[in-house]
């Protein structure tokens, strides 16, 4: 099976030189990142260790040109680029929109560059402040560190400086990198967003420079945001017996590296998320000089939340019916209350599919109902579909029975216990979020 995978990349590596050359870069960028994803999923079967290597530098070959050619067209040119033999253009140093250098001079460089560009977040995640239910205080101090440094320079003179390094923990699901998202929506940064597995898995042997990369390039774009998901899995405890020497090695370098990130001529906000505060080595722990804790929703966030994930679907919900949805799910995490709502979005469609009987609503529309309403047509969904009124069925709005008939089968994911690990870990190195 996984020979198909070659063999797709392979074609689309030919489409990709056919339309570079051609000049056409709009059209052989897609073709090259296409090919470099089959190609990828290929070495992940591949027993081979020459044939791994060879397809290896073929792909940092390719990844080079799509992003000599990301480079042209985020400059806005559109002419041909001279290319070599080796699929290849040696190209003079230019800057992309994410402010990456691209040296002919320095190739090693320029492909760990290549690699960790796909993390920056170009575009704004459109996660505003007002969307992320409660979690005030994590908020402000948020505020305090990326947006006023940028939008009031002036009031961090002396020895008054933003905080540099946020640590969030709590429960899986509680809207950690959510809030990061928030955060790259309003802060004017260039965001950069990793999770452990960019900086172990795409070049094996090499995930120290990229770490020490990762921090150049947030320097040289400058103020700039480096979000860590999941850092406990980069940052586990040091001396553990299932400790690599690779382990070893990024987590000094991370080490090295965020003690320059505090300096002052440095505008670089490291922010890292993780479920498991404790798993994390004390020393790096250390280097976050702020700890929030995101707890579980609380009251008046959960109602909150079921409003935004309804956004504007039709539905009869009052905000009394809010509130009880919120008092009957104590415990919920912000993950549960979205998979909630989003079970709760299909019931009027199931409703639909299964109801044998519809009428006709003001609007002229074919909606289900009770055998016992006035106008109701003894009918089913296919039946209507074969007649040709497929457009004109609509689904009935959503009410607050759909909800409790979700909740009857729905708990909560986040144990008493989990409570009670990030509970204490705020105790001791942590605050309320």
């Amino acid at each position: 099976m996984y020979s198909n995978f070659k063999e797709h990349a392979i074609e689309y590596v030919k489409q990709a030189v056919q339309e570079d050359d051609a000049g056409n870069y709009s059209k052989a960028f897609p073709l090259y990142m296409n090919a470099l994803e089959y190609f990828r999923t290929h070495l992940k079967y591949e027993k081979n260790p020459k044939i791994k290597e060879a397809i290896t530098q073929k792909c940092m070959e390719y990844l080079k040109r799509a992003e000599e050619i990301r480079a042209i067209l985020d400059n806005g040119g559109s002419g041909p680029a001279s290319r070599g033999d080796a699929t290849v253009a040696s190209q003079p140093k230019t800057k992309s929109k994410g402010g990456v250098g691209k040296d002919a001079e320095d190739p090693e460089q320029a492909k760990l560059r290549a690699g960790l560009d796909s993390v920056i977040i170009r575009e704004k995640p459109n996660v505003k402040w007002s969307d992320v239910a409660g979690l005030e205080s994590a908020k402000q101090a948020l505020q305090e560190a990326v947006i006023l440094p940028v939008k009031f320079p002036q009031f961090f003179t002396g020895k008054r400086k933003p905080w540099r390094a946020f640590l969030l923990y709590g429960p899986p699901g509680t809207g950690k990198s959510y809030l990061a998202k928030a955060v790259a929506t309003e802060a004017d940064s260039t965001f950069f967003s990793v999770s452990s597995s960019d900086l172990v898995s795409k070049w094996m042997g090499e995930s120290e420079k990229l770490v020490s990369n990762l921090f150049q390039m947030a320097r040289d774009d400058a103020p700039s945001i480096i979000f860590i998901d999941e850092i406990d899995s980069l940052c586990g405890q040091r001396g553990e017996g299932n400790e690599s020497e690779a382990s070893r090695r990024i987590k000094t370098e991370l080490l090295v590296q965020m003690q320059g990130v505090g300096s002052d001529d440095q505008k670089v906000l490291v922010l890292a998320a993780t479920n498991t505060p404790y798993a994390l080595d004390q020393a790096i722990r250390r280097r976050f000089d702020k700890r929030i804790y995101i707890p579980l929703p609380d009251l008046k966030a959960r109602q909150h939340m079921f409003k935004v994930h309804l956004g504007d679907t039709p539905h009869n919900l009052t905000e009394s019916d809010f509130e009880h949805l919120a008092h009957k799910t104590e415990g919920f995490s912000g993950s549960d209350i979205a998979v909630c709502v989003k079970d709760v979005l299909f019931e009027p469609v199931r409703q639909t599919r299964d109801s044998k009987f519809f009428k006709k609503n003001s609007s002229d529309m074919w909606v289900p109902c009770e055998p016992t309403e006035r106008g109701a047509v003894q009918v089913t969904l296919q039946e209507l579909d074969a007649q040709g009124l497929a457009s004109k069925i609509q689904p009935p709005p959503i009410t607050r029975a759909d909800f409790d008939k979700v909740l009857a089968r729905q708990k909560p994911t986040v144990s008493k216990a989990d409570l009670e690990v990030h509970e204490r870990f705020t105790e001791e190195f942590g605050e309320e979020g």
